[in-house]
């Protein structure tokens, strides 16, 4: 499946809507997501490797708001325990629709089942991984406590959540000194001034970030015994959990 530049933003446009995961978002979102998130390509094949150490036996791994499906391709190759499946979920038609695709092209031996449903009406058991690949941020805040306590009750003891989102800084200057340095980071990567206002203006009340404490509350709150960021570039960061 051919990808497409992100061009999405770079005419000035009359009426911005709120940004949505939709099939015009779903064919240019591979160079999208690289040239928007700082290290994102790190955070993807790490999560890989996390599988690897952490997946068991006979256990359900999880990748809730899968997009297309990159997280899932990664922990498919990483995974050496016998029968696991992943559970691959996204809430938008044209994500679950070309993941499907890629995963079927994929070589890769693990079963993966790909489902179009929200990922607050989703079972999660007998998991060993579950991840949260900037997912929560578009979740209502309210929400955000229980979907983490539901996850912690479908863990298996010893598995780990990954959750990466971006974030937000109580120290203004900081948040304001972070915000300049993505902004110049999607300069640097082929985005105009115009694409970076338009789509943040898309984004303001669709994206809903929180700081790393309130994420570090949450998840100890659900009862994981221990919760610390293990990669960060400006405000992007990603948490691991342990249970």
């Amino acid at each position: 499946m051919s990808n497409q530049k992100d061009l999405l933003y770079s005419d000035l446009l009359g009426k911005i809507s709120d940004f949505s995961f939709d099939e015009s978002v779903a064919s240019v979102f591979p160079d999208m997501i690289k040239r928007s998130v700082p290290g994102y390509g790190a955070i993807i094949s790490m999560i890989g490797m996390m599988a690897g150490r952490y997946v068991k036996r006979d256990s359900n791994c999880y990748d809730l708001g899968c997009s297309l499906g990159a997280t899932t391709l990664a922990m498919r190759k990483q995974i050496n325990q016998q029968g696991c499946r992943i559970i691959a979920v996204d809430n938008s038609d044209a994500m679950v629709d070309r993941c499907k695709k890629i995963v079927e092209d994929d070589s890769s031996q693990v079963p993966v089942e790909v489902i179009c449903r929200d990922i607050q009406d989703v079972e999660i058991n007998n998991a060993s991984i579950v991840v949260l690949n900037f997912t929560l941020q578009f979740i209502d805040p309210e929400k955000r406590q229980g979907i983490i306590n539901k996850i912690y009750k479908g863990m298996l003891p010893g598995g780990i959540l990954v959750i990466s989102e971006k974030l937000s800084y109580q120290d203004k200057d900081i948040q304001n000194l972070f915000i300049d340095m993505h902004h110049e980071f999607k300069k640097a990567h082929g985005y105009s001034d115009l694409e970076i206002s338009q789509k943040r203006t898309a984004l303001e009340e669709v994206l809903i970030p929180e700081d790393i404490e309130t994420h570090k509350k949450r998840i100890l709150k659900a009862g994981f015994s221990s919760c610390d960021v293990w990669f960060q570039c400006f405000n992007f960061a990603s948490l691991l959990a342990l249970k």
